[in-house]
């Protein structure tokens, strides 16, 4: 991975590269991390010894890994956010409803973040998580959101992370994307076939205060179980998309 050097904020990038590289790595030595990111071992191990003394590090004898801290920060950000608040209730009664995942996620620097997820009785196992990024375009949350932007948002966004297949359905041409955010908004609701998880589909509305997207609320579950008119009319109808609210309220 290479490292940005503008003088100012070096320290600090460098510091967040060890984070990322511990989180995708986990546990592992001062060697494997300057290596990893192409730095001298000394200052890696600068890095993580400072870490480490702020808490946000663990050393098991010579093995860093992230420590717990970084929950007290993820979970103080989303509770200050009024839309995990407000759509955590009714997430819970799409999961208990339908059986399957529902799903909370919000746009921030270009990225779908999963703020919230609960599962049915039903639910099959998904990779995803609290926290868990994933590129807008390939799921129907993030097509959700990406339909009530501007197309210059989106082109900015589609610009800034691209557009990989995650799947072989994943949409890749930004003309065809436009062309399903159309969709979108005629129907009211975005539609995932397959597009991030095989076998797995997903329906999504935008959650909108004032007509400016705030996020997205889905139901996904497996193809078998998503299709016909559970997935044409009765999921669609309890994600009851496009829903819309006031800053006021």
């Amino acid at each position: 991975m290479e490292l940005e050097t503008d003088p100012p904020v070096k320290s600090t990038r460098v510091s967040f590269h060890i984070v990322e590289t511990l989180r995708e790595l986990g546990g592992t030595g001062v060697t494997t991390v300057a290596d990893h990111l192409d730095i001298p071992r000394s200052t890696a191990h600068d890095h993580l010894r400072t870490l480490e003394q702020l808490e946000l590090v663990i050393n098991d004898d010579g093995t860093y890994r992230l420590g717990t801290r970084f929950l007290e920060f993820g979970r103080s950000s989303r509770n200050d956010m009024k839309i995990f608040e407000v759509a955590k209730p009714e997430l819970r009664e799409l999961a208990e409803q339908t059986g399957e995942h529902s799903n909370l996620m919000i746009e921030e620097h270009g990225w779908g973040v999963f703020l919230y997820k609960t599962e049915g009785e039903d639910a099959v196992k998904l990779d995803t998580y609290n926290g868990y990024r994933v590129h807008l375009q390939t799921t129907a949350l993030g097509k959700a959101m990406m339909a009530h932007m501007d197309e210059g948002r989106v082109r900015a966004l589609v610009e800034r992370h691209g557009m990989p297949a995650i799947t072989d359905r994943t949409v890749t041409d930004e003309a065809a994307l436009f062309e399903q955010l159309s969709d979108v908004r005629e129907r009211g609701y975005a539609i995932d076939m397959e597009e991030r998880v095989t076998g797995v589909r997903c329906i999504a509305a935008p959650l909108l205060v004032d007509d400016e997207v705030v996020g997205a609320i889905s139901v996904s579950g497996p193809k078998n179980r998503m299709q016909g008119d559970r997935f044409d009319e009765e999921i669609p109808t309890r994600c009851s998309g496009p829903r819309t609210s006031s800053k006021s309220t």
